[in-house]
């Protein structure tokens, strides 16, 4: 425990200066913000705008088992990505300082996060036997996914 001095004023948090993970979480925590927009669909993964302000877009999406995108990266945007429910595998595809292409497996169960920036190209699946639930936060631009391939030798490129 600690004392804080008589003089110290509580400041409101500038909501620009939280983390994204931060803002996922909370969001996540929040299921009756969220729980009259989520769907399930058989043919394709489920992503829903949730809120949108002059800082950032919060989305909600649903992965049936089996369900993935394609290799990309977010433009502009930085953000983060939180697991819901369920289990999510993210591959994450890039060059390493020696010019060898590099692929990163990352297995994400419920609470636990990821972090994304400008450039950072991976690809999201359900490999999991059950549905998984995913709150996604985008900063300093919308939405956006960007196609990539995968050259064995060189790593990601841009199609």
């Amino acid at each position: 425990m600690f004392a804080v001095p008589d003089n110290t004023l509580l400041r409101p948090e500038n909501p620009a200066l939280r983390h994204p993970v931060r803002v996922a979480l909370e969001v996540a925590a929040d299921r009756e913000r969220w729980r009259h927009l989520l769907r399930y669909d058989p043919e394709e993964r489920f992503a829903t705008l949730v809120s949108k302000d002059e800082q950032q877009e919060v989305w909600l999406m649903s992965w049936l088992p089996g369900q993935r995108t394609d290799l990309h990266d977010h433009a502009f945007a930085s953000g983060a990505f939180t697991v819901v429910s369920g289990h999510l595998t993210e591959a994450v595809a890039r060059r390493a300082p020696d010019g060898r292409a590099v692929t990163e497996l990352h297995a994400l169960a419920a609470g636990q996060s990821r972090v994304f920036g400008p450039g950072y190209v991976h690809e999201v699946r359900n490999d999991g036997p059950d549905p998984a639930i995913s709150v996604h936060v985008y900063r300093d631009a919308e939405r956006a996914m960007r196609p990539y391939h995968l050259d064995a030798l060189g790593g990601p490129v841009l199609d």
